[in-house]
Order: C-alpha cells, then structure tokens, then sequence
C-alpha cells in the first residue's frame, strides 16, 4: 500500500513536516556527493546499539553516542528508502503537526525515532549494524495520526501484478494493517535472529517502538484537546447562565 494523500484538510501550513522532508533529501544529496566516504559517515552518524551500551570500546564518549540517536534520524541509505519514508511523512505529518503545533512536532518527531531506535537495542544490544532513516520517527508520526485522525480517508495506491489500483481507505483500517506488518515482520526478525543477536536488515522493532510511542502520544492529545473543549463549553454556559440571571 503507498498513500498517495490524506483527503483531511490542515488548518495551519505543515511548515515543520516540510522542512523535514526537505532537510532528510538535502542530507541525502550530501551523502551522494560524498561518494567513498559514506560508508565512513554511516559508520559514524549512525546508531549502534553496541557502540550506545559501551561507547569506550569505539572510542566514543556517552555524549557522542547518544548524539547519534538523532544524527541516524536523517541518513538514509538509498533512494527507495528515503521516497518510502519521505511519501509516508509528506501524508500524515502535516495532521500531527497541526494537532500538535510545531514546536511539540518537532521534539515528537526527534523522540519517537530515538524511541525507536532504543526499542531495537533492547532486542539487539550486541548488534554492530548501523541503523539508519527515520523509520522510527514516521512510525511514532502514523500511531498518533491513528488517534487523532481515525475516520481521515487516505488515497491509497495498490501496485498490483496486472494493474494498478487506487481507493481511499480510512486511517482506522489502514494504519493497524501497516502496524501488523511491522509486528510480524519484527517477530520473524526476532526468531530468526542467531543466538549472538546479528541485526537484521530492516529495524523493524524500531517501527513497532515508534508506532506504539505515537499512539501514547495520540491518545494525550486527544484527551488534552476533549478536555480543552469542555472547558471552553462550561465557561460558554457558565457566562450564559451569569447573563440571564
């Protein structure tokens, strides 16, 4: 499924959620032009779950290796993956950002893929792969989009074998499917994993870290956002019932 538009108007310019589709495809241009020297990059931007548990053993401080629980946020490693995660931002960010206002969705953003990305150390704390994107962060984006907006219907595109297709589907069915996939790929991940914790290719556990942070996150503001209206309704009636007495 690739969501092509989420038919829900904003009521203010997503201004954050552009400016990080724009930032993650500048980084990525960066790391084009740097050519051999990538490789030395990743290593170092990158998150290792190893390397955050004991820094010393590679030469890095506590500081720098938890630096890197942002830096990895805005590397990715190739031009699928950075359209794959930039579609899923570019859809349901700008409704996060305009429930959360921008300040918040910034360091909701920033704290999701950190969320993530040590949801994948708890399960592989040894592993020496750097992990790269913000998978984390757009998972973290999708859970509290599922709480905030659930009725919001979502383009959606199906590249089927014969033809392709094209239907709405609501974020209350569509994102759970999503979430299933990243859970079921995470638990193959896990019980295929060797006895020494080797990563996997894909840090699906960080998605389902992530999801799952959003959704608490979600959940906050909806309540935050009930609670504001009945305040709002209660001093309407209160003002009303001083008026006519």
């Amino acid at each position: 499924m690739i969501p092509l538009r989420n038919a829900t108007p904003t009521r203010h310019p997503p201004v954050v959620n552009r400016t990080l589709v724009i930032a993650n495809t500048f980084v990525f241009i960066l790391l084009v032009m740097a050519g051999p020297r990538v490789g030395t990059i990743i290593q170092t931007l990158g998150f290792i779950p190893a390397r955050l548990l004991d820094p010393a053993a590679f030469g890095f401080s506590r500081l720098d290796a938890m630096v890197t629980l942002v830096t990895s946020l805005f590397i990715h490693g190739g031009v699928v993956h950075l359209l794959g995660n930039m579609i899923y931002l570019w859809v349901f960010g700008g409704a996060v950002e305009d429930a959360l206002g921008h300040g918040r969705y910034l360091a909701f953003f920033i704290v999701a893929g950190m969320v993530g990305s040590l949801t994948h150390t708890l399960l592989f704390p040894h592993s020496l792969i750097p992990s790269i994107g913000a998978s984390g962060s757009i998972a973290g984006v999708l859970g509290a989009f599922l709480l905030l907006q659930p009725n919001a219907r979502i383009v959606t595109l199906f590249p089927l074998v014969v033809y392709w297709a094209m239907a709405e589907i609501r974020a209350v069915i569509f994102l759970p499917i999503w979430f299933a996939l990243q859970f079921f790929n995470g638990f193959l991940a896990l019980s295929a994993a060797v006895p020494a914790e080797a990563a996997v290719g894909i840090a699906w556990s960080a998605h389902v870290g992530g999801f799952l942070f959003g959704v608490g996150v979600g959940a906050a503001a909806r309540w935050g956002s009930r609670s504001s209206k009945f305040e709002v309704r209660t001093k309407k009636a209160e003002k009303s019932k001083f008026r006519t007495s």
